[in-house]
Order: C-alpha cells, then structure tokens, then sequence
C-alpha cells in the first residue's frame, strides 16, 4: 500500500470515528463555558505541605507534586517535559492514575507503554489532541524512562463505578479537557452513556493523586458488561483468555481492570474504526469487531468497576 493510499485509508477510518463515536467517552470542550472565578493567593491540598499558585497548577510542563515521597525520583521528562513533549505528570499526574481524558499508567508493563509510544510516533495510533506531537518529541530514552518510572509505581483504586438513572448536570471544560459538574447544580438524565465527575472538583482541577472520581453508569450495564467479558456473549471473545482473570493483564498485554471507563471505551472504538491500527490492534480487530455501543458501555463499565 502507497504512503498516499494509506493516509487516505486513516482519514477515511478518523472520519467514521468522529461521526459515530459517543460525546461521553470523547472529551471534547463544550462551546459554552461557565464564568470562572479567578484563583488567588497559594492553593494547598489536605495531607500536602506544598503550595502552587494557579499558574503552576496549569504549567503543563512543570506540574505540581503534590506527595513527592510516594513515588519514585521522577525523569525529567515525567516532570518537565521536553520541547513539544509536555511533562507526562501534568495529564497522567505523578500517580500516573490520570484523569477522564488521559490513561492511567501507573503498574502498566513497561514493554507496552514503550510500544504504544512508538505506535503514537510512527503514526499507527492516532490520538489528534496531543499523544503524537507529545511522542514525535520524545527520544527512544526518554520513553525508556518514563515507561519504567510509570511501571514502578503501584496501582490502586482511582474510579468508583455508580449505577444511576439520573447524574449532575456537567460541561468538559476547556482547560484539561476534564468533564466537570456545572457550578450551578441541577441533574439530568443518564441516558445511555457514562458520565465520570471528580469527587471533588477543586482537588481534582488542582491535580490531586489523592482524590479520584465517580463514574455513573446505567442500570444493569455491570451485569450486562460481565457477561461480555466473561463470556464474549456470542460475539466476541472472553477478555480473560489475554487480559487475564482478574483484567490485571498478562505479560505486556495491559491491565484493563480500574481504568476511566471513558479511556476503555476509547481504544475499543479505536480498535474498531482504525484510528488504531498498531500490530496490537491485529489482536483486536476480530474481538472487538461485532460490538455495539451499547456493548462498548457495558464493557467500559464493568472493566472499571473491578
């Protein structure tokens, strides 16, 4: 296949996930932001003795450490960024558990984090906001490093997983990309989507490790999602048989177990529509290939409530 034929190809697949994939799971800044308040003076977290303005806070190339004594001496490249390539800890935090829009990383295999980088360099996975750009200015130490500190760090919980009918009314705010509830209340209906909100929005905007998030997701959706990975529910396949019993994966094949429901969703869409075309991806095509959305929902939403 030309260079040309396969750029056609790409296009055509990103055109078909910009067209079908879902609002909730694509964090795209709302048009219409509220007024935001103006921070003032140095912001402290609980159990941190450090402070950052807001500034520093929103430097995504120098973000804030909030526990420096509970991970590992971070690179340069964790903290500070390089050129075009922001520092990993403003997006994935210096707990590499991340928020909606991101990845968590934290105990994720060294070996896939360095692959999947390499897929975001050469082009064979897309992500338009930021991971190629990010990775076509890191060298293949600087993603040595990172993958190594990110794997050293232990995971732990991060999402709670809410069955609900109704939700906070919410907007995706244009700094961070964070889904937010609106300032002035209100709920709505869930719907057939999944909506994750920070536990608390002033930590979670501050960039806490410490303070995670709430994903609501319909009624039944858990069972239904368990069936579908358990089983493959007659269209696909059981996600033990790679991932692992416990979806805590299995050598470099990733942990899907905990992870923001959102992020999950997206790399099955990706893995659907070609956005992914990796040679991981030759695994997924076939798994993932007679799933609905409705499918992608439940399977999101169970995989990040274990």
């Amino acid at each position: 296949m030309s260079k040309y034929l396969a750029l056609a190809v790409l296009s055509a697949a990103f055109t078909l996930n910009a067209q079908t994939r879902p609002d909730w799971a694509f964090l795209t800044p709302d048009k219409q932001q509220p007024a935001a308040g103006e921070e003032s003076g140095p912001i402290h977290i609980p159990g941190s003795a450090k402070e950052y303005t807001a500034a520093q806070v929103d430097d995504l190339s120098n973000p804030p450490d909030w526990f420096p004594d509970e991970h590992p001496q971070p690179p340069a490249i964790i903290q500070h960024g390089k050129g075009a390539a922001l520092a990993c800890g403003a997006c994935h935090l210096m707990s590499g558990h991340g928020h909606q829009e991101s990845a968590d990383l934290a105990g994720l295999n060294a070996e896939y984090i360095v692959r999947t980088m390499n897929d975001f360099k050469n082009g064979t996975r897309i992500d338009p906001a930021r991971m190629n750009a990010i990775a076509k200015a890191m060298s293949d130490e600087d993603i040595k490093q990172a993958a190594d500190w990110f794997a050293a760090i232990k995971p732990g919980g991060w999402v709670k997983v809410v069955e609900a009918d109704t939700v906070p009314k919410s907007y995706v705010s244009v700094k961070g990309r964070q889904r937010l509830p609106l300032p002035g209340g209100g709920m709505e209906p869930l719907g057939n989507r999944i909506v994750e909100l920070p536990q608390d929005v002033a930590r979670a905007t501050s960039r806490d490790p410490h303070s995670g998030f709430i994903a609501y997701v319909p009624m039944g959706s858990i069972a239904k999602g368990a069936a579908l990975v358990k089983t493959g529910g007659g269209k696909s396949i059981a996600c033990a048989i790679c991932h692992g019993d416990s979806l805590e994966g299995l050598g470099d094949v990733p942990r899907i177990a905990g992870l923001h429901p959102a992020y999950i969703a997206r790399q099955l869409y990706a893995f659907q529509t070609g956005t992914n075309h990796s040679v991981s991806s030759a695994l997924m095509k076939k798994v993932v290939a007679n799933l609905t959305a409705d499918d992608i929902l439940a399977i999101a939403a169970y995989a990040a409530a274990q």
